[in-house]
């Protein structure tokens, strides 16, 4: 299909952005450095990774912590180049599916596009769901490290959970569009807060771990007798603080000159966040010298537990916790907005209920006001499903042997695929436009011009890396973590939610 064809699908494009028809759009208030300090917040590696480092031990230990960063790098590194050539060539907030619409044979288009969108779109607000449970564990953890009467129970983490769902809502709606340089903050707070904990942490920790365990040591508890299908299901710690690479794709319609600032901020976040995460994962992993404290802590936050060992100081701990939730926070409002447009495009192609309503930009405030109403009702309901999951039984993280014996029931484990699902459905939108564009013989028409963002033959391998990497992670990322397999454990693949008692 060649653009003459797209254009009979009605597909408009005016000044490099694509939509379906005359329809609202929001004022471009984010420059260059605005954007790349939103796509950074909204990715945040290093906080992403060290949120949920516990998750690699179990699944090979500092080998799938170290080394698997490394690879996931490599293989979001081609990631970024693919999303980063297709957004230079059409900048639009709906990003993977309008590129799937204009990529695909004209009589599957619809289907294909919808299908991308709708996983797009699942992925970003899942994603929210996530970080908000991050951001109300961390919170308590606090709590709970200076009360030691204070118990953490389920239902407290739900509260929490819904009111930064309210608070970051109300943040998004009536105060960001206003304030375009909390973007700009939220990157300073994160490197420096980056720099701060990692220095301090690695020059105070005394023991440390000898360089042996951190470059060599494997751990295997799972049960697998095939240590390469337990480096691969523990893939998912580093692959998540990966998650949000798309995030300035969607802001797209946002920026100014977005043709040439959009990729390059996708690149860029990739890039600082390789460095921030890799140097945070090491630091912290020669930091640790009690593994069973640190799996076990009464704070829910095994991060807590590391940050105490290092410094050996109550105040420095709750330091750094402070600057980790307020990052915490900062991502989670970044990921919000960016979850907003997707909705909000996928709304102005009227793919969504509702979607003469969501579609709306709010004349007064110029956001997409429904579209952010709509995101937050969702994840309300992801953190209703956790509610639900009070039968009486600890949950996991309590202690690592604990955890490895553990049936959780059926509800916590649907709230924990849900959020997981957040990576396998963002990683499946990225292969929908690149399987598209090989299969169009990468023709030039759909390709920038020849300049810095496109790949050119280099593009084949780039591509083929994406769609490779979406075929193994279907596969290894629903593979259960523990052997052998039961009712209990068949969704454990990602689970990240520390213990609080039962109500």
């Amino acid at each position: 299909m060649d653009l003459q064809e797209a254009k009979k699908e009605s597909l408009v494009q005016s000044e490099g952005i694509i939509t379906r028809g005359e329809v609202e759009k929001p004022p471009k208030t984010i420059g260059t450095f605005g954007i790349l300090s939103a796509s950074f917040n909204i990715l945040n590696t290093w906080f992403g990774l060290g949120s949920t480092l516990v998750l690699g031990f179990a699944n090979g230990g500092p080998v799938t912590i170290v080394y698997g960063l490394i690879l996931i790098s490599v293989i979001y590194g081609a990631t970024a180049l693919s999303l980063a050539e297709l957004s230079a060539r059409y900048p639009t907030a709906g990003g993977q599916y309008h590129w799937t619409s204009v990529l695909a044979p004209k009589r599957i288009s619809r289907g294909l596009s919808y299908a991308c969108g709708s996983v797009n779109a699942i992925g970003r607000v899942t994603i929210c769901a996530s970080v908000t449970v991050v951001v109300a564990h961390f919170t308590l953890g606090i709590v709970s490290y200076y009360n030691d009467s204070y118990v953490i129970r389920q239902w407290h983490v739900f509260l929490l959970y819904q009111v930064l769902n309210i608070v970051v809502l109300l943040y998004d709606i009536f105060i960001l569009q206003q304030t375009p340089w909390t973007h700009d903050v939220a990157f300073i707070v994160s490197i420096v807060s980056f720099i701060t904990i990692t220095i301090t942490c690695l020059a105070v920790a005394n023991p440390k771990q000898p360089s042996g365990n951190i470059w060599g040591g494997f751990i295997n508890e799972t049960g697998w007798s095939n240590k390469g299908i337990v480096f691969l299901t523990g893939l998912v710690n580093p692959n998540y603080g990966f998650a949000g690479l798309d995030g300035a794709i969607h802001l797209a319609e946002d920026c100014l000159d977005a043709a040439r600032t959009v990729p390059l901020a996708t690149i860029f976040s990739l890039v600082i966040g390789v460095i921030t995460a890799f140097f945070f994962a090491v630091a912290m992993l020669y930091c640790i010298s009690d593994i069973r404290a640190v799996l076990s802590t009464r704070t829910g936050v095994p991060l807590y537990e590391i940050f105490a060992q290092a410094t050996d100081s109550r105040v420095a701990t709750t330091v750094f916790m402070v600057l980790m939730t307020s990052v915490a926070f900062l991502t989670l409002l970044g990921s919000v907005l960016a979850a907003s447009r997707i909705t909000w495009a996928f709304a102005r192609d009227d793919a969504l209920i509702w979607s003469k309503y969501i579609k709306k930009i709010d004349p007064k405030r110029d956001v997409p006001v429904w579209a952010l109403l709509f995101n937050a009702l969702w994840i309300l309901i992801i953190g209703c499903i956790y509610l639900g999951s009070t039968t009486g039984k600890p949950l996991v993280l309590d202690a690592y042997l604990r955890y490895l014996q553990l049936d959780a029931d059926s509800l916590l484990l649907a709230f924990n695929t849900i959020v997981g699902s957040g990576l396998l459905v963002e990683q499946v939108s990225f292969a929908f436009p690149a399987a598209l564009l090989m299969w169009q013989r990468r023709a030039p028409q759909f390709l920038p011009r020849k300049g810095r963002y496109n790949l050119g033959k280099a593009g084949w391998l780039v591509n083929s890396i994406v769609i490779g990497w979406t075929c193994l992670v279907l596969v290894f990322y629903s593979f259960p973590t523990v052997k052998p397999v039961t009712a209990g454990n068949m969704s454990k693949w990602y689970n990240y939610t520390p213990y609080t008692e039962p109500v």
